[in-house]
């Protein structure tokens, strides 16, 4: 079992305390209901990026998913291509998270990732996500670590991941470490290729997970889905010092 790696850091170590967060994260969103296939997320800390996030997974409240599918960038480790995990089960303080070790099985058979471990184990993007999910009832999960891949890598792994009733959740931040001004249109022009759906318009330093933002957008435009924006902030918005600031996108795509 994969143990969590930045609890107590990018989110509370204690049960109690984090169940209490991410509570409190939700009931700051008032969302519309809906069932779109695929969303992007951010995954900073919480402090930082939770207040976008919850515009996502205020969404997910009530929904129940085929196959859960989290995409994300490998920040610490160097990979070409996909990664998924080798373990069947991830932890977090707020217990464990099933490894949909069907759907890794299919991937690795048909070249589409590696069974690695070595990635995903001090990795942050997707490990944020589970306990905001584990608070929704979501229990099973397809974690995928992206590292340098081409689109159609991304978008051919996703044809045969995504399954009838599955939700996609892309992680990423948006620029890094600009000022407030800066990172305002910079990020303006990511998000302007998000609802595009046009990947070749998102930049080398547009997004820390640009390789699985853009296999989502050209996977979702080839199933002709519309990209909507749902709140975007950066880590300036949130208190943080405004002279270098991280960027933040909540987005859905959908019917």
């Amino acid at each position: 079992m994969r143990p969590p790696a930045v609890a107590g850091s990018f989110y509370p170590g204690d049960p109690t305390e984090l169940r209490s967060t991410i509570e409190e994260l939700l009931a700051g969103v008032q969302p519309e209901p809906d069932n779109a296939f695929a969303y992007v997320v951010p995954h900073a800390g919480y402090r930082w990026s939770g207040p976008t996030a919850a515009h996502v997974y205020g969404r997910l409240a009530g929904r129940e998913a085929e196959r859960l599918i989290i995409l994300g960038p490998a920040h610490r480790v160097p990979l070409r291509g996909a990664a998924v995990p080798a373990e069947s089960m991830w932890s977090t303080p707020l217990g464990a998270v099933t490894i949909d070790t069907e759907a890794v099985g299919d991937l690795v058979a048909g070249g589409l990732a590696v069974a690695d471990d070595r990635p995903h184990a001090d990795e942050h993007a997707l490990e944020v996500q589970l306990p905001l999910l584990q608070v929704l009832g979501f229990s099973k999960v397809l974690p995928v670590c992206i590292g340098v891949a081409a689109v159609e890598e991304v978008a051919a792994l996703l044809a045969v991941a995504a399954v009838p009733g599955s939700i996609v959740l892309c992680s990423t931040d948006l620029s890094h470490y600009l000022t407030q001004e800066q990172a305002e249109a910079a990020d303006a022009r990511t998000v302007d290729a998000i609802v595009r759906l046009a990947p070749g318009d998102i930049g080398e330093r547009a997004a820390c997970g640009r390789y699985a933002l853009r296999g989502l957008l050209a996977w979702a435009r080839d199933l002709e889905l519309t990209a909507r924006v749902l709140h975007q902030a950066t880590s300036g918005d949130e208190g943080g010092p405004r002279d270098r600031v991280v960027g933040y996108v909540a987005a859905t795509l959908g019917v």
